[in-house]
């Protein structure tokens, strides 16, 4: 791995922490894809130094951390995820140095850091995992992941049938260093992405190395990809996949066949060890640092992951998938709230990230791109492209006021809808579906690089071709074109989150009944939300309004699809 150097002179005297230890509980937090947020150098991908020369508008956002997708050194087959050393950056993206002075800069606009970490798996370019290859079934190095012999009269089959989620078989056969077929290792995702073994202490010592590597270096938390994944119960008989394979990414509860903690392959309870041991190092920090899981676990299993002994918070994915519907949020809200409560942490509030289609475009009775041309948003605000991005607008002010932290995607704040019908031959996802010459599934879609400009060669991103292909509409929902709008998407991100600064409140809720297909509710201080999910514009509640996505006049009705915030004097 990189020599472990410290922070420059200039960034370590720069650097500013909060004192405040639960800074994070009621959070927003923008999430930045760094490949794809700005080009700096010109060679086609976003870098720590385009990030750099963009501070200003992230800190005109107003929001309270930046969470950066991965950036270290990579083969890039699963967009980043893929992680050749935890301790570096990929050339491609900067250097260490060019970290320190981000870091340095966010921090100097009062502006968090969290850092994604990987570490269910690595990359097979990681150095341990090409010792690993090179040593005997047996070796120090090969306990480090998870090798087995393979069945069959000469080892010439998987273990298992267990598979990867990025299809075929989760088992690759290595050649031996005499060039015989020799053992298989597992990787639940490619085969360019083996797990490691966390039953091995050196692995863990090494990854208390990483967090205190970043934590050294100014940063205040991480995001944990495949929180639930790390732990696995390896013992044979190996269960099928039949029964394994169904539960794996699902939420497990109630008909999980192996019982709450025993899954052999996610949320087993001997995850409890290993971030309690994370933890520890978190809390040698002041303030402590923080942490969130990725945690695709039943509702009730998230407290193993979202309490002050463990990560502190969890991902809850709930309003990824809920249809557009009052009663699905609501519902959704309430179960949530309750839940953070019982285990001292906060809920999450998420509607797009780097692996799921653009919320705009989610939300569309009948999702598609704009037409050729259109500016994205017409004088009174409502989308051109139909109602999502409306209903988008509307469900990140509902968000926003809730207790808890608001996770939100780069380029949401444009209200840009899914890019569709990327020519195959520059597809980067190894989840794509192509069909007919055409991606018609995938990630790509979310993570084309943003249009800062309505013109040039890639809209403002960088002086080349962006390194994934961006439609000529993309303009149209530029932040240069938006900039100066009070009507855009942009502006309402604005106000909506400098607001919130301001109106933030003790983390309770009190729901009120305004009738069907409304979801209001009032926070402690007399802030109240308002979301007409309905078709008719409908009636506010007496108070001030000092915002409302529907851009209406304040005395006037609120519109179908349209949220507004509703000033009262507190109880």
């Amino acid at each position: 791995m990189a020599a472990t150097e410290g922070p420059t002179a200039d960034a370590a005297g720069r650097t500013i922490r909060m004192t405040n230890p639960d800074w994070w509980r009621q959070a927003a937090v923008y999430q930045i894809y760094p490949r794809s947020y700005c080009d700096r150098n010109g060679d086609g991908v976003g870098d720590l130094a385009g990030v750099l020369s963009r501070v200003d508008h992230i800190a005109a956002l107003k929001v309270d951390a930046v969470w950066f997708s991965p950036f270290y050194p990579s083969a890039l087959t699963d967009g980043g995820y893929d992680v050749d050393d935890y301790r570096d950056i990929d050339p491609s993206i900067g250097t260490l140095a060019e970290f320190d002075a981000l870091v340095a800069a966010l921090h100097e606009c009062e502006i968090k850091v969290v850092v994604d970490l990987v570490p269910n798996h690595s990359s097979d370019r990681h150095e341990w995992f090409r010792a690993a290859l090179a040593s005997t079934p047996g070796s120090r190095e090969r306990d480090r992941y998870l090798f087995r012999d393979g069945a069959g009269a000469n080892g010439e089959l998987p273990p298992n049938d267990w598979q990867a989620m990025f299809g075929g078989p989760a088992w690759t056969r290595v050649t031996e260093a005499d060039g015989t077929p020799g053992q298989w290792y597992l990787h639940l995702f490619s085969t360019h992405q083996p797990d490691w073994n966390w039953a091995n202490q050196e692995v863990r010592d090494d990854f208390l190395t990483t967090l205190r590597f970043w934590g050294d270096r100014g940063v205040d938390g991480f995001r944990v990809d495949v929180a639930m994944g790390l732990a696995k119960d390896m013992s044979e008989p190996f269960p099928p996949w039949e029964k394994a394979g169904d539960f794996l990414f699902l939420a497990l509860g109630a008909d999980n066949p192996f019982g709450d903690g025993k899954h052999p392959l996610v949320d087993r309870d001997e995850l409890t060890e290993i971030y309690t041991g994370w933890r520890q190092v978190f809390n040698s920090y002041e303030p402590p640092l923080f942490a969130v899981a990725e945690a695709w676990v039943a509702p009730h299993r998230r407290g193993l992951y979202a309490n002050r002994e463990s990560l502190g918070q969890a991902f809850n994915f709930d309003l990824l998938h809920a249809p557009w519907d009052a009663a699905a949020f609501r519902g959704i809200i309430q179960r949530n709230v309750e839940l953070a409560a019982e285990h001292d942490t906060t809920s999450t509030w998420v509607f797009s990230n780097h692996d799921v289609v653009r919320h705009a475009s989610r939300f569309a009775p009948q999702p598609r791109e704009p037409e050729p041309g259109t500016t994205g948003a017409d004088g009174a605000g409502r989308a051109l492209t139909g109602r999502g991005l409306a209903r988008a607008e509307a469900a990140i002010m509902l968000a926003l006021a809730l207790p808890g932290s608001t996770y939100m995607y780069q380029g949401e704040e444009l209200g840009l809808p899914e890019v569709t019908g990327i020519p195959a031959d520059q597809v980067q996802d190894p989840w794509a579906v192509v069909e007919n010459g055409v991606m018609t599934a995938g990630r790509d879609g979310c993570r084309v690089p943003l249009p800062w400009t309505t013109g040039g060669v890639s809209f403002g991103f960088g002086a080349a071709d962006a390194h994934l292909p961006q439609p000529d509409w993309f303009g149209s929902y530029s932040v240069e074109k938006q900039q100066d709008d009070p009507s855009s998407t942009l502006s309402l991100y604005r106000e909506a989150l400098g607001l919130r600064r301001m109106l933030q409140s003790e983390e309770l809720l009190r729901w009120l009944e305004l009738g069907p297909g409304i979801v209001a509710f009032r926070r402690p201080n007399g802030w109240i939300s308002v979301t007409n999910f309905g078709t008719v514009p409908v009636a506010l509640p007496p108070g001030r309004v000092v915002l409302r996505s529907d851009r209406r006049a304040a005395n006037e009705p609120l519109a179908a699809e349209a949220t507004a915030w509703v000033l009262h004097p507190p109880e």
